[in-house]
């Protein structure tokens, strides 16, 4: 379990398997036990934290094709919304809150843009080759990430090998629009040291983004992935996470205007080094990400972001069924935009408390500080709460307050106002239940309510200045409350055949009024079935209704239904060959007003193993 811990600690990955040893023809291969989560600063099983955290593992990611928002989108309480196809902008949100308070972390590294209007992630580049799993830690997580986590946290974790000796995976597909992907991971594990090295490349010809020409908008990036530990000694353990991408994506810049192209090039590192003592697991990191961005028919053509963050972590039991942990970090963002130049950094202290005061329940508390350099310090806290009823149900409850820092761009940029901004504040609460059915499946329910306040946003005031003439970025007057539903599942009706699905009611206002691009009811449904030994059949339904958009007059989007269909045939034990088709009965709908959607696609591949 030593190894397993250090994984956990390593970087913020929010899931790691448990290690179990076992021999075949292959060498020795580590197989997958019970799911440990790190939905905090302590290490936390899935079955029992009082968090609600969802997960995408690798067969639900490959099977979602190129891109990784349609592999979340699948999940309870998230919906996608993208202007265009692969490589345009697309928007992930929690539980009807959007980007700019969700956090994503790869490998422990913190990818959201510092240099963008709000601070965040665009998912629509994120693309699937290299990912091992996603996994959404839902609700307020400010507590234990700091800003941009009202919403929750996004974690992805890359390839990692799980055999002793080297081995690693390929995968060639090509499909509609000229797509085409090729993706590469290997690696190396002994009992000291582990390596993994993952490359991608993908291009695609498109379609047009906006539903007003036909003019196709292109993507093409490459992308590399890197981890690498080493076991120094008995107590010590040092390593590295890495990744780069660079990548072209057209798009278009107006209804009437079809021109437009984004280059981006993303890369970062995380050093870390670890130590035991006694009871005690130290852990010291820093990380540095940068993400650089030309828009050549921008308003800002040039924006560079940059974060750079230091981090101590202590973790360890106070006795049986208690445990502790204590932390400290730094962090500066940078940005720059057109030659004009922003910082800023805050420093933080946090620790988390978790017992089982009974054999079932679990209790865990979290409480941070930030202290910004140029504005007031922010507390934060999270209550978390796990109770076994019997052998097969469990209730959860979660409770945070949370916050959302002004972006460099809103606090520094050309429309920031003359009086300082403060950060948006949050309170969150969520209840669940869960139902085991034994080996078969089980079924969940949970309840969440979120309100935001001290909104930031754009509009005319008197701290805006006399060169503001269409405003500037102020303190706003009103809330955003979100509140819902999420029900999700999975069941085998035979030990062929397997049912899944998900539901979540969403109702997100701002000041009384919905706010646009969040779906009220959706509906995704899954059946697989093994026909043979060898060949595995797929059909998945997606159900959106009810979805506002617009400005100023909010219209409804078409309500839509989309299914597909997949197919597996394992060749040998090692190769498989697999197709897809996408919105089967080319259904032509919108998740953004004037954006076109995919239509029918089709898709195929081929993935061995060694």
């Amino acid at each position: 379990m030593a190894r397993l811990t250090s994984k956990l600690l390593l970087c913020s990955t929010l899931i790691a398997p448990s290690l179990v040893a076992a021999q075949d023809a292959g060498g020795t291969v580590i197989e997958l036990e019970d799911i440990v989560v790190f939905g905090g600063l302590l290490p936390m099983n899935l079955d029992t934290t009082g968090a609600t955290i969802d997960v995408a593992d690798s067969e639900d990611i490959q099977r979602a094709g190129p891109s990784a928002t349609t592999a979340l989108d699948a999940l309870p309480g998230v919906s996608v919304s993208a202007n265009g196809g692969l490589g345009g902008s697309a928007t992930v949100r929690i539980r009807g809150l959007s980007g700019p308070y969700v956090g994503v972390r790869v490998d422990g590294i913190d990818v959201a843009d510092p240099s963008g209007p709000q601070t965040a992630f665009n998912f629509g580049t994120l693309t699937t080759g290299a990912l091992d799993r996603v996994a959404v830690v839902k609700g307020t997580q400010s507590a234990v990430y700091g800003s941009e986590a009202i919403a929750g946290v996004v974690e992805i974790e890359t390839w990692r090998p799980e055999v002793t000796g080297l081995s690693g995976k390929a995968q060639l597909e090509v499909g509609s629009f000229e797509t085409r992907a090729a993706n590469l991971s290997f690696g190396y594990l002994d009992d000291r040291a582990e390596l993994a090295v993952s490359l991608g490349r993908v291009t695609s010809e498109g379609f047009s983004a906006r539903d007003t020409d036909d003019e196709n908008d292109g993507f093409e990036q490459s992308t590399m992935n890197l981890f690498a530990a080493y076991q120094v000694s008995d107590t010590i353990r040092i390593g590295v996470t890495g990744l780069w991408s660079d990548g072209t994506a057209e798009y278009d810049q107006a209804a009437t205007d079809p021109r437009g192209e984004i280059d981006e090039t993303r890369k970062g590192f995380r050093l870390f080094g670890e130590a035991q003592t006694g009871a005690w697991t130290h852990e010291l990191s820093f990380s540095r990400y940068q993400i650089d961005r030309f828009d050549d028919l921008g308003f800002t053509r040039d924006f560079l972001g940059e974060r750079d963050t230091a981090a101590y972590l202590a973790t360890g039991e106070l006795s049986s069924g208690m445990s502790l942990a204590l932390g400290a970090d730094w962090t500066e963002e940078r940005a720059e935009l057109d030659a004009e130049a922003y910082d800023a950094s805050n420093s933080a202290v946090f620790a988390e408390f978790k017992a089982n005061p009974t054999d079932a329940m679990e209790v865990s508390l979290t409480l941070r500080y930030d202290d910004y350099s140029d504005f007031d310090g922010q507390f934060s806290g999270r209550a978390a709460l796990s109770y076994q009823i019997n052998d097969a149900t469990l209730i959860r409850a979660s409770l945070g307050t949370g916050y959302r820092a002004p972006s460099l761009y809103e606090r520094f940029g050309p429309y920031a106002g003359s009086t300082p901004l403060d950060p948006e504040e949050s309170l969150s609460f969520d209840l669940g239940i869960e139902h085991s059915y034994g080996d078969r499946g089980s079924v969940k329910a949970t309840l969440f309510w979120a309100e935001i306040d001290n909104l930031i946003g754009f509009g005319s005031a008197p701290t805006c200045l006399p060169s503001h003439a269409f405003g500037c970025y102020i303190q706003t007057d009103g809330i955003t409350e979100t509140r819902g539903l999420e029900i999700s599942g999975s069941y085998a009706i035979t030990d062929r055949v397997r049912l899944s699905g998900a539901y979540t009611l969403t109702n997100t206002e701002n000041d009384g009024e919905r706010v646009v691009r969040v779906p009220r009811h959706d509906l995704s449904l899954a059946l697989e079935a093994d026909v043979t030994d060898r060949l595995q059949l797929g059909v998945n339904m997606t159900r959106v209704a009810d979805t506002l958009d617009g400005f100023g007059t909010l219209e409804a989007l078409d309500d839509y239904t989309v299914w597909d269909v997949s197919a597996r045939y394992e060749i040998t034990d090692t190769a498989n060959v697999y197709g897809a088709i996408h919105n089967v009965t080319d259904v032509s709908y919108q998740t953004v007003r004037g954006f076109n959607a995919p239509e029918r696609t089709i898709r195929f591949g081929v993935e061995t193993s060694f």
